[in-house]
């Protein structure tokens, strides 16, 4: 599995058969590189919810590679109707099967939305989504969520190794609770954080993280954003 970090939420999931988005936000102002390049040969687009933070450039990459919508059923009806041609619904409790891997929509503490002339419009519950693929490490996107209890049954039902934790703070999980939540539910492997620096408002620090990961079990992971690392 290869995965590359744009920055904020925004990854690049390459296994064979298949090559993922995942929240592409590509305009967030910390990713200096080629949008074209990093969406080149996507088959799928993954949305863990509909702030326009983490919808990003989805329907220019869905209309330009062909590639297919994943995303709960009010993301994907919003998305259609902006051009998407091919959308795959799914929400939580649910598991498809998309060929190369399958993806479980597992719950995430959060909201979401997109604003039309300052009217918010509802689009369905925000999520983290579970990927999976034979002889690959199970990866788990947490999307931005707090931490919660229920993140225990997403660990059990599916065992995690690569854990994708927001921890900017103020909207999500800072470096502290992302922390405790990756050693009191999870048994991870590698942990990625995401999330942060991004804007002012983000002010929970990789620092912070990776020292209060300092006695964890799983090792911290901090990419650089448009390299692509392999797990």
């Amino acid at each position: 599995m290869q995965i590359t970090w744009f920055g904020h939420s925004a990854f690049r999931i390459d296994i064979d058969g298949a090559a993922m988005l995942i929240d592409p936000f590509l305009d967030n102002p910390t990713f200096k590189g080629d949008k074209a390049a990093a969406a080149r040969g996507a088959t799928h687009v993954v949305l863990t919810h509909g702030h326009d933070d983490h919808v990003g450039s989805a329907v220019e990459i869905c209309r330009e590679t062909g590639a297919l919508l994943v995303a709960n059923p009010e993301v994907c009806d919003w998305l259609t109707g902006k051009g998407v041609a091919r959308a795959e619904p799914f929400n939580h409790g649910g598991e498809i099967d998309l060929g190369a891997f399958r993806a479980a929509c597992v719950p995430a503490w959060h909201s979401s939305s997109s604003t039309v002339d300052g009217v918010p419009v509802y689009l369905g519950n925000p999520g983290g989504v579970v990927i999976s693929a034979p002889g690959e490490k199970t990866l788990l996107h947490m999307g931005d969520t707090g931490i919660f209890e229920g993140m225990r049954l997403t660990a059990e039902l599916f065992a995690p190794k690569i854990g994708i934790v927001p921890i900017g703070d103020r909207f999500t999980m800072g470096p502290k609770l992302a922390a405790l939540a990756c050693q009191r539910y999870f048994d991870f492997e590698t942990v990625i954080p995401c999330h942060y620096g991004t804007f002012g408002l983000l002010h929970g620090q990789v620092e912070h993280f990776v020292a209060a990961m300092a006695d964890a079990r799983a090792a911290v992971l901090v990419p650089e954003r448009d390299v692509p690392v392999t797990l």
